[in-house]
């Protein structure tokens, strides 16, 4: 997800002198020793945290354990907790003011909140308890009044948590990890202006021969349907002149040096401050998990209970699809469906903006695909509606709880059957030696077409007809090569029945994940450490050897050419050979891409189309579409051939370091450009970015290594799209052996060493155990706190 900067007219600085700046910072820190006594507790409950700050929660039931973990969320994580239900509600301008006006105004339009309050209507009893007790436990922590300094700053009490908060972020998550809206909006502009052919031509198809998730092994067996057709079916609709990515692996006791399984996950998303991670370790009588969670939810996404451990990473199906709307001249509301007026329905929401007297009127019109978002998209004069498997009338949550208290595959794969979306690949072990993949969410079936650009809404041959039934989804335990693994790249084969999408990542850290697995006999949790912080670029020995054949024109580029010729293939920080391949790389693709689009490519090489999706997603998966034109496509360039250039490129690039980094090529380190902020959402504000903000780090990598540090063009060389947010290491021999970091620190208290004490450990590739018995806890236990209910107030379900 990539979170706006957003931001307040207040003058800051000068207002707040140092100590009381301080004051503020330290003020706010949660307890971390002695008793409470809390409103809602049926019994006492115990919270010891670790040295890292990550809490150990023991109950005696299940209310008291959601309870806590919502009392110990709102401890360390409210002010995030409060901007991420803002965020998914569509309230931020009202606490900091017209910046947040846009985002308001799209996240208004779907209707996440609008959502959460229809389904918690419908919700189960398991999820009314947890949600119940999750948010109970919340109130009481906002209730003894320790507030995170962000509200002080901004000057305003937050409101008590509600069930439907967490429900309306969880919403927000998934639709943001879902489908390719903006993708298809982009690609009817590109129809528009440069016609079918080049607009198939510049969208990437999976690359022939590269791996699949499922089998494992298993070579494609073509490039997936024909877009220029479905580009062709979709031009005569267009009217007018127009997720994050992970990596996860496992393998079986044979192949482990323990004998019993092991299992890694390291989830891709934009950085931040504080991180989009929550580790906790929950223990109760029907329920024992540890791992992370998203701030303001009660569920364990990543981690492992007493008998399987599980990872994440994103599918990349298209569970979006834009409808392009026919309005009735004479009566606006209403739209045309199967030849006939139908009356939309109208929802007026009222955006209330700090500073302003009057708010925002946003009428959003739902069709019977969904709200019309057009509107809130620059330059789009078509009426455009969305049906989103997001915007579906169901939530995780049930699923959740039974994925946390699952025992074996059986268990396992039912807790995922009404996993409704974001559609994500899961990958499994358990302590009984199996090892497992599934594909989870809700994917269309859509009568015709592939929804890869705006279909016609007035015709119903478009609609879906449902979905993917779960028995059929790609699955698959104990492969016998005894590993599975995912990186976002293709799942199946082509004569697969069901269409699942297309905008994949590209399979070069899925390659070398596979080459790796399959170079070592077994494997042991330092194994497991070193792939995960891999650097070697595939895709960047592709490009050095077209350097390499180059006859460059001066000394200059002659040096910067030996570098490249002794490189080892490591975007390692330390590198100069990286930057000089990754300049090269940047500069040919935005050559090839000028060729047919002109300054449109600005899209294509990462200019997004809205605040919320800020990143186009094309480059991500530019470097097999490059390669591939240049062995395919001879006369791609009217007045050039591509040795032309390849040297015009090179050329360029090394113009292009001599003035970020100076003459002497020695200098030229791909960490020196290659840099990564974690910003906080307020840290731009006069005298804050040095309290709030973490970096400029330097960073190796980008999108197509196994340790991911993704950038766009559009952003310089900064990685500041995708990158590790998460290590996860699980070893089902002894879980006390496993381990785990998150960039930053499990704070969101700037005044708190816990803050980002994590942080550096991260960056050097360095994890803390994660510790499971309770010996183990005590041995590295920080401090202890018992919260005791007060007699005659349980919480009540609201």
């Amino acid at each position: 997800m990539n979170l706006p900067r957003i931001g307040v007219g207040l003058a800051l600085a000068g207002m707040v002198g140092v100590g009381v700046v301080r004051h503020l910072l330290r003020n706010p820190l949660p307890a971390i020793e002695g008793r409470r006594e809390v409103k809602g507790l049926e019994g006492n409950v115990e919270i010891i945290r670790d040295r890292w700050g990550v809490p150990h929660v023991y109950a005696h039931s299940l209310a008291d354990l959601m309870f806590a973990f919502g009392y110990v969320q709102a401890q360390d994580r409210l002010w995030q907790m409060e901007f991420h239900r803002r965020l998914g509600s569509g309230t931020l301008s009202e606490v900091v003011g017209r910046q947040a006006l846009e985002v308001d105004r799209l996240n208004r339009c779907l209707g996440f909140r609008r959502l959460a309050e229809r389904y918690w209507c419908e919700a189960s009893d398991e999820e009314r308890l947890a949600l119940d007790a999750f948010s109970a436990g919340v109130n009481a922590h906002i209730e003894q009044g320790s507030l995170p300094v962000e509200f002080n700053l901004l000057r305003y009490q937050p409101n008590r948590w509600l069930p439907t908060d967490t429900i309306t972020f969880s919403r927000f998550m998934a639709w943001n990890l879902t489908g390719n809206w903006d993708g298809e909006i982009l690609r009817s502009w590109m129809i528009e202006r440069f016609g079918t052919d080049i607009a198939a031509e510049l969208t990437p198809n999976y690359p022939l021969g590269a791996p699949l998730i499922i089998p494992p092994g298993t070579q494609a067996h073509g490039g997936g349907p024909s877009l220029e057709d479905e580009f062709m079916k979709g031009s005569q609709f267009i009217g007018v002149p127009g997720p994050g990515q992970s990596n996860s692996w496992a393998v079986d006791g044979q192949k482990s040096i323990t004998g019993s399984p092991l299992l890694a996950n390291d989830p891709h998303l934009p950085l931040s401050m504080p991180s989009i991670w929550y580790e906790a370790h929950l223990v109760a009588p029907d329920l024992t998990v540890a791992g992370v969670c998203l701030p303001g939810t009660p569920g364990i996404l990543v981690g492992h209970n007493k008998r399987i451990a599980w990872g994440i990473t994103a599918a990349l199906a298209d569970g979006d699809d834009l409808f392009v709307e026919r309005i009735n001249p004479e009566e606006p509301n209403q739209y045309e469906y199967d030849q006939k007026w139908v009356s939309a329905e109208i929802v007026q929401e009222k955006i209330k903006i700090r500073g302003s007297k009057e708010p925002v009127i946003e009428n959003v019109m739902v069709t019977r695909h969904g709200p019309v978002i057009s509107g809130c998209i620059a330059g789009e004069e078509r009426t455009l509606s969305l049906r989103s498997t997001a915007l579906g009338p169901v939530w995780q949550g049930d699923s959740i709880l039974l994925l946390m208290t699952a025992g074996n595959w059986q268990q396992f794969r039912e807790a995922l059957r009404s996993w409704p979306a974001p559609v994500q690949n899961f990958v499994y072990a358990d302590v009984e030696g199996n090892i497992g993949y599934q594909l989870a969410g809700r994917v269309p079936i859509r009568r015709k077409g592939y929804g890869m650009v705006p279909s016609p809404g007035w015709c119903a041959d478009y609609e879906w007809a449902g979905f993917v039934p779960f028995d059929e989804m790609p699955s698959v335990s104990n492969p016998t090569c005894h590993w599975v693994a995912t990186a976002n790249n293709k799942i199946v084969g082509d004569d697969y029945p069901y269409f699942l999408g297309c905008n994949y990542a590209d399979g070069y850290r899925q390659q070398r994940i596979t080459d790796l697995l399959n170079r070592k006999i077994q494997f042991s949790v330092d194994d497991f450490r070193a792939i995960q912080l891999d650097l070697y670029s595939i895709a960047g020995r592709v490009f050095a050897d077209h350097i390499l054949g180059l006859v460059v024109p001066d000394s200059l580029c002659r040096r910067a050419q030996n570098f490249v010729k002794v490189w080892d293939g490591e975007l390692a920080p330390d590198s100069v050979a990286a930057t000089v391949v990754q300049a090269f790389f940047v500069n040919l693709l935005r050559l090839t891409l000028v060729e047919k689009t002109g300054s449109f490519s600005d899209y294509l090489l990462g200019r997004g189309i809205h605040i919320v999706r800020s990143n186009g997603s094309f480059f991500l998966h530019a470097a097999s579409w490059l390669s591939e034109k240049i062995d395919s496509q001879p006369n791609w360039f009217a007045q050039k051939n591509w040795q032309d250039v390849m040297t015009e490129a090179f050329v360029n690039g090394v113009e292009e370091l001599q003035s970020l980094l100076g003459p002497d090529p020695s200098r030229w380190r791909w960490g020196a450009v290659h840099i990564q902020t974690l910003r906080h959402p307020l840290a731009h504000l006069p005298g804050l970015t040095h309290i709030f903000n973490r970096g400029p780090i330097p960073r190796g990598g980008d999108a197509n290594t196994i340790c991911q540090a993704a950038y766009t063009p559009s952003m310089d060389y900064r990685a500041d799209s995708w990158a590790v947010s998460y290590r996860q290491i699980i070893d089902l021999s002894d879980f006390n052996n496993s381990v785990a970091v998150v960039p930053g620190g499990q704070s969101g208290h700037p005044g708190s060493r816990h803050y980002d004490d994590l942080l550096e450990m991260w960056r050097h590739g360095q994890y803390h155990p994660m510790p499971w018995d309770r010996d183990q806890v005590e041995a590295v236990a920080e401090g202890r706190l018992l919260l005791e209910p007060v007699l005659g107030s349980i919480w009540k379900t609201e």
